[in-house]
């Protein structure tokens, strides 16, 4: 099935979908990285439409490609992966890259990654694009109507607090941690809706709820959400693809680590669930199919009550 058939023929909900984030949503941006958190080689991908790896971190889709058609779009591209004409960001671009967190240097340890800032500044240069090529008012007009995706910080957590990076253990309680986090994320947020992004999405790991409910008060005329991506989920030990205790000591690197068939499984590999969670996790982002676990609505909500 080629890519273009899965767009729906009816009229796009959303102008355009950004993505910004790391592993779970990246698309291909590694692929052109020095690093070894790679998606770039089988097993990776053999699910996926074109049974080839693309640089996504699962056997085929992840999350934000599922939302992409429930939206009306085709899948976006890479940042890296894609000409950087206007034509080809248009119905969106993701900017996500695996390792990237919220503190600069989260995932180091792998080699090179595109970091949350660095994203968010990326993001920035193809509005100023959009300004070039199609004037303020149309460019802010088109922004304005977009969503934005994010999905971050696990990142951080595994390579400050679990592996106790700069002695952050000392420095900081778990819920500490997650405030300065939250914090953190909150101010980048600003800095997006400065520049005319009002829907978004933000999907965690911690505990970002509240700071979710006041970006809302704060920022007039936002739609911000916050989604717990594995409410509703029971713990399974082994994932499909990889190596040693529960296959979580090494990660998938040949299809003969690979089970046969990765929709009885809810981890891929150990990090990255399988395709068939990731559109179970993406019906509950649209619509809470399965179990609510976006606050304070989802995201059908904010684009249906805005496209009226």
């Amino acid at each position: 099935m080629s890519m273009s058939s899965l767009v729906t023929h009816n009229l796009p909900l959303t102008p355009a979908f950004f993505v910004i984030g790391d592993s779970s949503v990246d698309c291909g941006t590694n692929n052109f990285l020095g690093t070894f958190a790679r998606a770039d080689h089988l097993p990776y991908g053999r699910d996926f439409d074109t049974h080839r790896p693309t640089g996504r971190f699962c056997n085929g889709r992840i999350p934000v490609d599922y939302l992409a058609l429930r939206l009306g779009l085709p899948f976006v591209p890479s940042y890296l992966g894609q000409p950087g004409t206007v034509e080809h960001m248009i119905h969106g671009v993701n900017y996500a890259s695996a390792g990237a967190g919220i503190i600069f240097s989260s995932g180091s340890e792998l080699g090179q990654h595109i970091s949350f800032t660095h994203q968010i500044q990326q993001f920035t240069d193809t509005f100023q694009q959009f300004i070039l090529s199609m004037g303020e008012n149309a460019a802010n007009d088109l922004i304005s109507k977009s969503v934005v995706y994010v999905s971050i910080g696990i990142n951080d957590y595994i390579h400050y607090y679990l592996r106790n990076v700069s002695n952050v253990q000392n420095l900081y309680l778990p819920w500490s941690f997650n405030q300065f986090l939250a914090s953190t994320v909150g101010q980048e947020i600003k800095n997006l809706y400065n520049i005319h992004i009002n829907d978004m999405v933000m999907e965690f790991n911690f505990a970002m709820r509240y700071m979710v409910e006041e970006l809302n008060e704060e920022l007039p005329d936002s739609n911000i959400i916050f989604c717990d991506v594995y409410q509703g989920f029971n713990v399974t030990t082994e994932a499909c693809c990889g190596f040693g205790k529960y296959k979580g000591w090494i990660m998938c690197l040949s299809p003969e680590m690979a089970c046969s068939n990765a929709s009885t499984y809810i981890w891929w590999d150990q990090f990255h669930p399988t395709d068939a969670v990731n559109a179970i996790l993406a019906d509950n982002v649209w619509n809470g199919l399965h179990t609510k676990m976006c606050y304070p609505k989802n995201l059908k909500d904010i684009v249906i009550s805005k496209a009226k």
